[in-house]
């Protein structure tokens, strides 16, 4: 029994009974210590997945988006296609009635220069036939025969005039 009479035995034993007795109160220290990190860690988990699905909601909602804004981008597109058609067709339209337009005034203007040149050409034949019958009538007709012919033209001249 002396190992009971051994200070270092005591030691050892006040130690074990030191370490026992200040193991419950430092593993609940510890316990403690290591809930709450788990628990920080769990609302850490938490909120990092709520923001992993709110980035998914957001994801959808700008992809959702980007859609709409290319079907809206060819409905843009497609309507200025029919649009430029409808154009075309309007300025061919009104192409082909400014044609027809210019070629009747045209046509109106070369009926007007034929009848003009007609109207000419009757008003020469006309002065060439007076001035080649006051030739005549100056050179070929005697005094006793234009006395008689503007005789004649006098008593007709009555009967021309009504």
């Amino acid at each position: 029994m002396a190992i009971l009479q051994d200070p270092s035995f005591w030691a050892s034993v006040a130690f074990v009974i030191f370490i026992a007795a200040a193991a419950k109160p430092i593993s609940r220290l510890a316990v403690a210590g290591l809930d709450k990190r788990a628990d920080k860690i769990r609302d850490d988990l938490d909120e990092a997945e709520k923001l992993r699905e709110e980035a998914q909601d957001l994801l959808a909602n700008y992809q959702r988006k980007q859609r709409d804004a290319i079907a809206e981008a060819e409905a843009i597109v497609a309507h200025a296609g029919e649009e430029a058609e409808r154009l075309a067709g309007q300025a061919i339209m009104s192409l082909e009635a400014s044609l027809e337009r210019r070629r009747k005034l045209a046509l109106e203007r070369i009926a007007q220069a034929e009848a003009q040149a007609l109207d000419r050409v009757l008003t020469m034949t006309v002065d060439i036939a007076l001035d080649a019958t006051h030739d005549f009538l100056a050179n070929e007709l005697k005094d006793k025969q234009a006395n008689a012919l503007t005789d004649a033209a006098i008593k007709d001249l009555a009967g021309n005039l009504h």
